[in-house]
């Protein structure tokens, strides 16, 4: 856990977030500014700083992060969804913790960005 990251904060029950899943290496919540009519988060407990970050020994880790993410969105009625990863400040990453957008409910129009 990173003291100083939002998202360790979340992971940590220091502050509130509607959740969605949670188990020993994951957690699932809603965005607080959603994008879409189901927009949410998927994050691994363990602080990764995006995915220039990820190791070898965290493949098993992405992996559960993307089977967690298609669960809720099956769970919430969603079928049809956009899974976003931003690597860097310019990419529009705002949270240096590694984390997954779920996006759907909607139309969702290609090329995004």
């Amino acid at each position: 856990m990173s003291t100083d990251c939002l998202f360790c904060k979340i992971a940590a029950g220091e502050i509130p977030a509607e959740k969605l899943y949670e188990d020993d290496e994951m957690l699932a919540f809603r965005d607080i500014a959603p994008q879409a009519p189901v927009h949410f988060l998927v994050i691994p407990k363990k602080h990764i700083q995006g995915p220039a970050g990820v190791g070898m020994d965290d493949e098993a880790l992405i992996g559960k992060m993307m089977r967690t993410g298609s669960k809720v969105a099956k769970d919430n009625g969603v079928s049809d969804y956009r899974l976003v990863f931003n690597n860097g400040a310019g990419a529009g990453q705002t949270v240096f913790h590694i984390h997954m957008h779920v996006l759907g409910g909607r139309s969702l129009n290609w090329p995004p960005g």
